[in-house]
């Protein structure tokens, strides 16, 4: 048995882009069905990071129920770390913008209550298989349940907010259709039972490689240290991994605490070459993914459906084309800067696997450059804090 739906906008992928996009939507009078293949307390329990830009932040925090301003602490700098000493990066005073602090599974279970105490049709654990009719003006999203139940939905639009093996990116270009990046190290990741171990985050290069000393709550903390890509999380034990974080912040003491959960991240980058073909587009990791090092992956998704949002006002209430016309370019702009940033913080404070002693040399330059500079030091605030979203 196969169920036929109809909608405006079908949205495939219950993540932040795909959650955000039905609310701005359904603000402007369109209705939309999400589906994804996960079920909703899986949804809720996916840990990532969460450092949300001002516009990022001001968004959530209009939703009704967020608890952004709440949950979410602010912190209005950040501090920079090399040759043994701390520099702070005074974004509310250099960009006169902040950044917060909010996990993402605690913004994921804010935008599905309230989506679904809205009214919002999220159909959980079901699957995308294929797109049909992608060329037409009524292309249809193929899916399965898990129940094996088929299901359509034949919609005016077709958003893919469907991660890095979007079905819809498939239906407009190809899986791999596009520009990437692998980079040479990985950070292994720790949340352990501590006090924060400083006021902000601390970003820093040793010769030994890169920390984040970052947070996530008053009693819990998220800190990374540089390791190969293809690291083993299991083969250290906690002193060994307390040792590696300390030995990267160096003049700076790490409360310790037990270590309860640890992974391995891998750095990449990736820029779908085409995100949108007529009645279809990709927004959120299924059009880009980013290093987490300039805090731009979930703060891109949003930028993503706030202009699509628009655009689909203007196709669907109007029938004007011209914003859908403009959109990926207008998106494309702040993804391309956001990996410029991105990239940069990377190389600025990672050491590759085969620098050289001049190579560390002028890496320490350039941070005594950005550090000494009101000019640079104003551009690391503006990129971090992220570009306005209108």
């Amino acid at each position: 048995m196969t169920a036929a739906v109809r909608t405006q906008v079908a949205i495939v992928g219950a993540g932040p882009a795909g959650l955000v996009l039905s609310h701005l939507l359904a603000e402007a009078g369109i209705a939309s069905i999400i589906i994804d293949r996960r079920s909703r307390e899986e949804i809720e329990s996916t840990i990532r990071a969460g450092i949300l830009e001002q516009g990022t932040i001001d968004l959530l925090a209009s939703i009704e129920g967020s608890r952004a301003h709440t949950v979410g602490l602010r912190h209005d700098g950040i501090e920079l770390r090399f040759d043994g000493a701390g520099h702070r990066i005074d974004f509310a005073g250099l960009a006169g913008r902040s950044v917060w602090l909010f996990p993402q599974h605690e913004a994921l279970r804010d935008l599905l209550a309230a989506r679904i105490g809205a009214g919002q049709d999220i159909r959980f654990g079901v699957t995308a298989t294929t797109v049909e009719d992608a060329s037409g003006t009524l292309p249809r999203v193929v899916a399965v349940d898990d129940a094996g139940t088929g299901l359509e939905i034949a919609a005016d639009f077709v958003v893919g907010a469907d991660g890095s093996h979007s079905v819809v990116r498939r239906a407009i270009s190809g899986s791999h259709d596009g520009y990437f990046r692998e980079y040479p190290f990985g950070w292994f990741g720790i949340l352990c039972e501590a006090p924060p171990s400083a006021d902000e985050l601390i970003y820093s290069n040793s010769p030994d490689g890169f920390a984040l000393i970052s947070q996530r709550s008053p009693t819990v903390q998220r800190m990374y240290f540089q390791c190969a890509p293809d690291a083993d999380a299991d083969a250290m034990s906690d002193a060994q991994i307390w040792d590696a974080l300390q030995a990267r912040v160096p003049g700076h003491a790490l409360i310790e605490g037990p270590i309860f959960q640890r992974d391995v991240l891998r750095f990449r980058s990736f820029v779908a070459r085409t995100l949108r073909a007529g009645r279809l587009a990709i927004v959120g990791d299924a059009a880009h993914t980013v290093p987490p090092t300039g805090a731009k992956g979930m703060n891109l998704a949003v930028a993503d459906v706030f202009l699509l949002s628009r655009a689909l006002e203007g196709l669907l209430l109007r029938s004007d084309e011209r914003p859908l016309d403009g959109w990926a370019e207008a998106a494309l702009d702040r993804i391309w800067k956001a990996q410029h940033f991105s990239w940069w913080m990377t190389s600025m404070l990672h050491v590759a696997p085969d620098a050289t002693d001049f190579d560390r040399h002028r890496q320490l330059g350039e941070l005594r450059t950005v550090v000494g500079s009101e000019a640079g030091r104003t551009y690391l605030a503006e990129g971090y804090t992220g570009w306005p979203l209108g």
